[in-house]
């Protein structure tokens, strides 16, 4: 029974660059977690995102224009930015506001020159993405402040929980003009850790050597640096996902969190058992097919089927590594045939004409490998893929008698890749094993989602939910998730490691196999939001006192 106290708030606003607008993992934790805090407080939390999609069709969003049609007016007059306002198309339903923040670009220096003289803010130094975050941040702020005078929240407890440092300007925006909102500041990862393990540096043996502003500086990383640090500095509540995260920022951004909030899901996503033996069905022969009509080969239909998933962080998430451990399983001769897929968007022409024209044929079909049959797209500059690039140093031929075949699939699978045309989650089911090695990672969503999935795991002791699965999972012969140790320096250890997981399960029998996705399944359900909203709704209490 999750249990509301009378320290929580009357309103939430919650912003995200991901709210209505799929990019990463933030989009599942905030589109999961939504019904719950729906049902907690009905229709008093609104989510604010971006209106990247403007004239287009946004799946993920239901416009009604009766909706706070008034204030929409009163608010396009006043700052002429133009909002739409409807709900989130998720379980829960939730009411969403999507800001157009690109006219903002016109007070961009005198609001940078307000976050300098006010917080120390240079954001002079930001690139990439930085504009466009901090525009988003002020128009979020803006709307926030806007409907709290217009629903007049003046005595009301009113929450504004604010999501990584892109939306850090509209935490101080809110400190500086409307203090009576209590800001919660949740960082997902911090922007120099991650920055720092992504330029291939020891962040964990030198962990207490390392001083955040210093980094900021030689990794060009310090718009981006300084605006999270005042953010957590300056929030009400300051959160992270794990205690790993806990423990960097309080190293790199010198804040310890406040409340430790770890990242949550709903299992209404996963189809009961009768559907997901028929998705799985039709997932593993998709996978296959693609596999026999990529290489050539002919594939057992009891190969062991492996994934890993993720951004393209080639380093940080271990994907360089998920490709050694496989090399050493190639080298160890398995009896059973062993078909892994690397299943990370890249830059991509779209999927391979000749893959597509052997998928309309009959599968029975014998073809020949095509040229690097171990990709399903084209790349934009495939001489400088790095999944590619060792792929081939380690010689993956991908030849029929190659007892390992790697299959890398650099596109969305959002059911429209033009390959297997399943979305992620379906595909998914057809696994047998995954194996995320993440080198960083705060918390780990899709060891989680896998084995929500029923499909047991391989991570490391350097993700968040790694961590926590090992607290909870108990002792046990046959483990759902498996947690390997990593460090700066055992990159080849946890190769073998993984190598030796992967070979333990291709041995299970199909009782050993049962029991391990059934577990995995029980285990998922101690991290349901139910389990875990707690955290949130003491971080709540925490920044309105």
């Amino acid at each position: 029974m999750i249990n509301i106290s009378k320290g929580t708030p009357d309103v939430i606003f919650e912003a995200s660059w991901e709210v209505c607008n799929k990019v990463g993992g933030i989009y599942t934790v905030l589109s999961t977690k939504a019904r719950t805090l729906q049902s907690l407080f009905p229709d008093r939390i609104i989510f604010i995102g971006p209106d990247v999609w403007h004239s287009q069709a946004n799946p993920d969003f239901m416009e009604d224009d009766k909706l706070l049609w008034a204030w929409k007016k009163q608010f396009a007059e006043k700052e002429h930015l133009s909002v739409r306002v409807g709900h989130w198309n998720v379980p829960g339903k939730p009411v969403a506001v999507l800001v157009d923040f690109k006219p903002l670009y016109s007070r961009k220096n005198a609001f940078y020159f307000y976050m300098w003289e006010n917080y120390g803010i240079d954001s002079t130094v930001g690139y990439g993405d930085y504009d466009d975050s901090c525009m988003f941040a002020y128009a979020t702020a803006l709307v926030i402040e806007s409907l709290y005078h217009f629903l007049k929240l003046h005595k009301k407890q009113v929450i504004a929980h604010m999501n990584e440092w892109m939306l850090g300007m509209a935490v101080l925006y809110l400190h500086g003009r409307i203090p009576k909102i209590a800001t919660v500041f949740t960082t997902h990862a911090t922007s120099i850790g991650r920055s720092i393990c992504g330029n291939g540096k020891p962040l964990y043996g030198q962990f207490s050597h390392y001083n955040g502003d210093q980094m900021a500086i030689e990794l060009n990383m310090v718009g981006k640096h300084q605006l999270e640090k005042q953010a957590a500095h300056h929030a009400d509540c300051f959160t992270t996902v794990s205690a790993i995260t806990g423990r960097e920022c309080t190293q790199l951004l010198e804040k310890t969190p406040d409340v430790i909030t770890p990242n949550g899901f709903e299992s209404d996503f996963v189809p009961d058992a009768p559907l997901l033996d028929e998705k799985r069905r039709t997932a593993r022969e998709s996978l296959l097919r693609v596999a026999e009509e990529l290489t050539g080969a002919a594939i057992s239909d009891s190969a062991l089927l492996i994934a890993t998933s993720g951004r393209y962080e080639y380093h940080n998430k271990g994907l360089d590594l998920f490709i050694e451990s496989l090399f050493r399983v190639k080298q160890a001769k398995p009896d059973r045939d062993v078909v892994a897929f690397i299943l990370v968007p890249a830059w991509t022409k779209g999927a391979r004409k000749t893959l597509q024209h052997r998928a309309k044929n009959t599968h029975s079909k014998k073809y020949a490998g095509l040229t690097n049959p171990f990709l399903t797209h084209d790349l934009m500059q495939p001489e400088q893929d790095e999944i590619c690039n060792y792929l081939r140093y380690l010689q993956f031929t991908n030849q029929d008698n190659d007892p390992v075949k790697i299959i890398f699939v650099p596109s969305y699978l959002d059911g429209q890749d033009g390959i297997f045309n399943i979305p992620y989650y379906d595909l998914l089911t057809g696994f047998d094993l995954t194996v995320f090695p993440s080198y960083y990672e705060p918390w780990g969503y899709t060891p989680l989602e896998s084995i929500a999935f029923h499909i047991p795991t391989v991570t490391t002791n350097l993700a968040g939910f790694g961590v926590w699965a090992n607290s909870v999972a108990g002792a046990k012969h046959i483990l759902p998730v498996v947690v390997i140790r990593r460090d700066d320096n055992n990159y080849f250890d946890a190769a073998e490691a993984i190598k030796n997981a992967i070979l333990e399960y291709a041995q299970y029998d199909s009782e050993q196999v049962a029991t391990i996705r059934k577990a995995a399944s029980a285990l998922s359900k101690k991290a349901e939001w139910e389990q875990f909203i707690e955290y949130y709704l003491q971080a709540y209490t925490l920044a309105l006192k």
